[in-house]
């Protein structure tokens, strides 16, 4: 039974964003009006906004991005005002300025900062005053700091929970499709059901994609988190850390299910297509093929389950119905790619299961990561 939407670990992180975006403005815009006594306090916690991300390393990427990205928007706004006054025309100048500044590579994913930090100052009427100019870059160092403190106590999620869900999802799905697929095939079926399981191997390579993305920032939640710093002075039976070696275990679990994902999508196109065909279907093989997808199914589900055996019994099958008389030669092909596109969701489930020990490492970690 799936937990409420409100436990799971990707509603936890996004909460957890939320809370950390409004503590690092909140204090920033106090820092900025009661200590430093600002006169243009916003500038601040709108600095600390663009610093907080999901994780520290791109707190620190991206929030010294943003931070010269403003300091240039500032300076930018002091020359202009200084030489040209403050109007329209000359607002104009800077922004054209401004967003030509923005395209440099290194703080372009920020770089609209410098044209926003244009608006905020021209606008506010304080440019040319080189004390305000001091106040302005203060306040942008500030914000900045703040966010990446707000970061680091409030420390980001590694996501690992995240992958293991995607993971367990992909296979339980697979194996639902396939135990479905096994109990129609002992009767008959219809395009319609066909197509279904064709549009389920479709949802289940996007929620593949996603499961990519969230190892991916899961690998770079590593990256300057101190919560690596603080589970490293514990030994590893006590934190169920992951060695550097073993970090590419879901990388490689999520590109054997994506292939098993692949034949099995294979596999529901050939039913569907078979579906409306008259040809007869050998008893024997309709028998056993439905047996050996349903047993396949069940080993998807329970990645412990021993799979040789149903290797075993698809070549004893394709060994009895070699050479049976009656069998049409026209029928093979058919059968023979539903034998194959089964041997193969097989050996994946084999692979996963092997695998299985890097995603377990991963499930011990949760109650200290999440």
């Amino acid at each position: 039974m799936p937990r409420p939407r409100g436990l799971r670990p990707e509603t936890v992180t996004d909460l957890l964003q939320i809370v950390k975006s409004v503590l690092a403005a909140g204090f920033a815009w106090w820092l900025a009006a009661e200590v430093l006594h600002s006169t243009m306090p916003f500038l601040a916690p709108w600095v600390a906004l663009l610093t907080v991300y999901p994780t520290v390393f791109e707190s620190f990427r991206r929030g010294a991005q943003s931070t010269v990205a403003s300091w240039l928007g500032v300076a930018l706004s002091f020359v202009v005002g200084a030489a040209l006054g403050t109007s329209v025309w000359t607002l104009a100048i800077a922004l054209l300025v401004a967003l030509a500044l923005a395209r440099i590579r290194w703080i372009r994913e920020e770089g609209i900062a410098i044209a926003t930090t244009v608006i905020f100052v021209l606008g506010a009427g304080s440019a040319g005053d080189v004390g305000l100019l001091t106040d302005r870059i203060l306040e942008v160092a500030l914000g900045a700091l703040v966010g990446i403190v707000v970061n680091l106590l409030l420390i980001p999620p590694l996501r690992d929970r995240q992958a293991a869900r995607y993971v367990d999802s992909v296979n339980r799905r697979m194996g639902e499709v396939l135990i479905s697929m096994a109990d129609e095939f002992r009767t008959s079926w219809e395009t319609d059901r066909a197509q279904e399981w064709l549009e389920e191997t479709e949802s289940m390579s996007s929620d593949l994609a996603s499961a990519w993305s969230t190892v991916r920032t899961a690998h770079e939640s590593r990256r300057a988190n101190p919560r690596n710093r603080l589970r490293s002075q514990r030994s590893p039976e006590e934190n169920g850390a992951v060695p550097p070696e073993d970090r590419s275990g879901y990388e490689q679990i999520l590109a054997r299910i994506d292939e098993g994902v692949s034949h099995l999508r294979h596999m529901a196109r050939t039913l569907r297509e078979a579906s409306g065909a008259e040809r007869p279907w050998d008893q024997k093989f309709r028998e056993e093929w439905a047996d050996l997808v349903g047993d396949t199914g069940r080993s998807v589900a329970d990645p412990d389950a021993d799979v040789a055996p149903i290797l075993d019994r698809i070549d004893a099958l394709a060994d009895a119905l070699t050479g049976r008389e009656g069998l049409r030669s026209t029928s093979w092909p058919l059968y023979g790619s539903l034998l194959t596109s089964l041997r193969h969701i097989v050996v994946v489930v084999d692979d996963v299961a092997t695998a299985r020990e890097a995603r377990g490492a991963g499930r011990s970690r949760t109650g200290a990561q999440e």
